[in-house]
């Protein structure tokens, strides 16, 4: 099975950190992010990896070589201008040859992601988004009002309830119609496109441990919590 790992992004939200390391390479207990990433994959039977890489890519390409250490076989993308989430797929397309996990390089989860492979071929779909229940709290009374301004609602601190994507896919081949080369393509624009086109898209709901480390709060939790759940992140 392959996998294209999505390391190109310039971390801005991680920064001052992410000026001289890509967010990657950020270390997570005695680990970089993505070579958690790469070990799970490995451990799950993809053997082919694939990383876009951009923002300080040499230094990804310098610390995973071709994933000998690691027991896979690694690739090297790099985009001559930003491409979006979405878009560095073009780059790959001769490579794939069957269905492919495609996701970001600074996710810590648990997920299984050898099920999600074969729960998006028994679903039959273009593609599966890996999904996560996320609660939002409204720290404040929340109102509705009509066209005359009169509320007609009123909820104290109510609790909304969403089920947001892990930045986690998986892709059928056909895909790359849908993705032009050159084109900046962002996740959400390509669903969008998908649905226009009534292409069936599966959901894969995720109730495990995710955490998508972009921000100086998430990253300080992932050290944090990194002890408590290292054994699961590799069963």
């Amino acid at each position: 099975m392959k996998a294209l790992i999505l390391a190109g992004g310039k971390g801005r939200r991680l920064m001052p950190y992410t000026t001289t390391i890509p967010k990657p390479l950020m270390p997570i207990g005695n680990h970089a992010i993505l070579e958690i990433v790469v070990r799970q994959l490995k451990m799950k039977g993809f053997e082919e990896i694939i990383m876009a890489t951009g923002h300080l890519g040499e230094l990804i390409m310098a610390f995973f070589n071709e994933g000998q250490k690691f027991g896979v076989n690694i690739k090297y993308t790099k985009e001559s201008q930003p491409l979006g989430t979405a878009g560095p797929l073009a780059l790959i397309k001769d490579d794939i040859d069957d269905s492919f996990l495609v996701m970001n390089g600074d996710i810590l989860t648990t997920i299984d992601y050898s099920k999600l492979m074969k729960y998006h071929k028994e679903k039959k779909g273009i593609a599966t988004v890996a999904l996560k229940r996320r609660e939002v709290n409204i720290d404040f009374g929340v109102t509705e009002i009509n066209s005359d301004e009169e509320i007609v609602k009123y909820i104290e601190k109510p609790t909304n309830n969403y089920l947001v994507s892990m930045g986690v896919y998986v892709f059928e081949k056909r895909i790359f119609e849908y993705i032009k080369p050159d084109e900046y393509l962002d996740f959400p624009d390509l669903v969008g496109k998908l649905i226009n086109n009534h292409e069936k898209i599966n959901g894969y709901i995720f109730d495990g441990y995710w955490l998508d480390i972009g921000r100086h709060d998430d990253y300080e939790r992932a050290n944090k919590e990194i002890g408590n759940i290292y054994d699961e992140l590799f069963k």
